[in-house]
């Protein structure tokens, strides 16, 4: 498989104050180029201009660049279109075995709002009985994880599913109309899920393992502007302690982003965590233990170690 062809497979005025006096030490940088999804803090940062009331007055336009999931955010970053974005655990793990040019810069562990749905009348009932049931999800997501670490846990195998390499707004319709007997999925679409397409949480991600989301950085920004890297990442974190305390609010932005109504982000928003921090050792070694399942089971094409990847600011 070629490696582009693997990749492709594969807030507010306070967060502003809290950084009033930057400093731009490194190189010319006129745009910045996000990548986000439908949740999360960077969705909750867009709608508060948190970046754009920290970089534009320093002459750096901020660019937003809406993706559908992980894998096709880390194509970009890969090739250079994205500076920087957040993800799950799959997606970068995917990227690093395609030899992208990408760093962890930040990380978030994960503590609800994702897992695996089937219809309410489904007579699934227990992760033992997947077995040999077709089971949606997006190839190289966290929702891929997910699957694989249930299926652990019921001792099966990934040969023991069919997999349904689907997209979350396909997958969606799919798990409606029954195509699908099982969806692994992330919030905001997990509560779609379970609201509006007669949904019942068979598991959540939580009680199968422990997870976390991550910011990536493209490689080349990270080296060549590592101050304003840092900045981005502390806006980041001042958005995230935001959101912490105001869940409402929160639910508010995320469905003027986003579009999608306002009591599924509500939802969504209630049941998330939003705290950023430095990739740990713990998270390294959580990360890991994906990367090496990933490889055991022929999913990735070689070994990685997610320790060579992980950002450190020089200046730090």
């Amino acid at each position: 498989m070629q490696r582009r062809d693997f990749l492709k497979l594969s807030i507010g005025t306070a967060a502003a104050a809290a950084f009033a006096s930057p400093v731009i030490a490194q190189g010319a940088v006129k745009e910045i180029r996000i990548g986000y999804q439908k949740n999360g803090v960077l969705v909750i940062a867009r709608q508060q201009a948190a970046l754009e009331k920290h970089f534009v007055p320093l002459g750096i336009e901020v660019k937003w660049v809406e993706f559908s999931s992980g894998p096709p955010m880390m194509e970009a970053m890969n090739v250079g279109s994205v500076d920087y974005g957040a993800v799950g655990d799959s997606p970068p793990v995917f990227a690093q075995a395609a030899g992208a040019a990408i760093v962890y810069a930040a990380g978030q562990p994960i503590t609800n709002g994702q897992g695996i749905l089937v219809p309410k009348d489904s007579p699934i009932r227990a992760i033992t009985e997947l077995k040999g049931r077709r089971i949606g999800f997006t190839k190289g997501s966290s929702a891929h994880n997910i699957v694989v670490q249930t299926l652990e846990k019921a001792g099966l195998t990934y040969a023991d599913i069919t997999p349904v390499y689907l997209t979350p707004p396909d997958a969606g319709p799919a798990f409606a109309n029954g195509s699908i007997e099982a969806w692994a999925i992330w919030d905001p679409y997990f509560a779609i899920g379970e609201t509006r397409q007669n949904g019942r949480i068979l598991i959540n991600a939580r009680e199968v393992t422990k997870t976390n989301s991550f910011y990536i950085a493209n490689r080349d920004f990270a080296k060549n502007h590592g101050a304003i890297l840092q900045q981005i990442v502390d806006v980041t974190t001042a958005t995230a302690r935001w959101a912490e305390q105001h869940r409402d609010e929160v639910a508010k932005s995320l469905a003027a982003v986003t579009g999608i109504p306002l009591e599924i982000q509500t939802i969504a928003a209630n049941r998330s965590s939003f705290v950023v921090g430095p990739v740990t050792d713990d998270i390294v070694t959580t990360q890991q233990g994906v990367a090496d399942r990933f490889y055991k089971l022929g999913l990735i094409p070689k070994p990685i170690a997610i320790r060579d990847i992980v950002w450190r600011n020089p200046a730090a």
